[in-house]
């Protein structure tokens, strides 16, 4: 898991820097001086790089194995200026902890989904013998 890791780290960087090309210089170029150069450049890259974060983020995702909420929600952090180099550090908090957690053998429970052990009897009685 380490591996999805770097990669996400490593596009989730480049998507961010892209993003704000394309938002704080692209932008007010075309629209401000008629020049879309930048937005022609930068635009098309931007699109295709935002894909590679799509499977980059989705593979890390699932290696870890998060709920789809959470796995969405990385997702769409790729889509707002300067939001995905905080998301970027947040996931790679999260996928630590569940890298830490595989590697001494406990399973890892993603936030939320919290399940009762097996060994643990019913408070009520239920179940209990006759």
């Amino acid at each position: 898991m380490s591996g999805a890791l770097t990669r996400y780290r490593l596009i989730a960087y480049v998507v961010g820097v892209v993003l704000i090309l394309l938002v704080v210089v692209g932008m007010p170029m075309k629209y401000l001086f008629d020049e879309a150069v930048v937005v022609e450049t930068i635009g098309p890259g931007h699109g295709f790089l935002y894909m590679v974060y799509l499977v980059a983020a989705f593979d890390l995702a699932r290696r870890a194995g998060w709920p789809l909420g959470r796995i969405l929600k990385i997702m769409l952090a790729g889509t707002v200026p300067f939001v995905s180099f905080w998301a970027e550090r947040v996931v790679t908090r999260w996928a630590r902890e569940a890298i830490d957690e595989q590697a001494s053998g406990r399973v890892a429970v993603p936030a939320g989904d919290a399940v009762r052990p097996a060994s643990v009897e019913p408070r009520d009685g239920a179940g209990v013998g006759p």
